[in-house]
């Protein structure tokens, strides 16, 4: 059994130690929105990336919503998807920038002036766009990023706009 365990030890090994990133990556990142990071590698340039946490608690924090019309006091629940094209920095397979496009959907307790103190809850859906720059650990699995962009609501209030930025850390499988 240990001999078993010890061949898995180093196929698993010498597999990671080809490539820095190979198929999927697992992290968490803190800021606009925090939490859970997915991400699934195609290929050399393309990759899917999820973020599964709670939006609004930095940046988006007591603002406005809907005009004059109320405010956002507390934080939500978010998920986030981005397709995204990654290409490494200066021939450098250690520094890698990343792009994409993608969606977002919000769900957060605004409090308008008409309910006089009281809260209703909004789900809201936009678009949004990222760009990052993600470090690869020499001789390790993890990686950290560092990442910025805008999400564009189109649902319920059209053209609400909220910057992302946020860092983190990643293991990649």
């Amino acid at each position: 059994m240990k001999k078993l365990a010890l061949t898995f030890i180093c196929i698993l090994s010498f597999g990671i130690a080809q490539a820095q990133y190979d198929n999927w990556a697992v992290g968490f990142k803190l800021g606009e929105p925090t939490g859970v990071n997915i991400r699934k590698y195609f290929n050399n340039i393309h990759a899917l990336d999820v973020t599964i946490g709670t939006y609004g608690g930095i940046l988006s924090k007591d603002r406005k919503y809907r005009g004059d019309e109320g405010i956002y006091k507390n934080t939500g629940v978010s998920v986030q998807v981005h397709y995204l094209w990654h290409t490494p920095l200066f021939n450098s397979e250690a520094v890698h920038v990343y792009y994409g496009l993608g969606g977002q959907i919000n769900s957060r307790r605004s409090y308008p002036k008409r309910l006089n103190g009281n809260h209703e809850k909004d789900i809201s859906l936009g678009g949004s766009a990222l760009a990052g720059l993600e470090y690869y650990i020499p001789d390790n699995r993890m990686s950290v990023f560092f990442e910025g962009g805008t999400y564009l609501e189109l649902l319920p209030r059209p053209f609400y706009l909220s910057p992302n930025l946020s860092a983190g850390i990643r293991f990649n499988l």
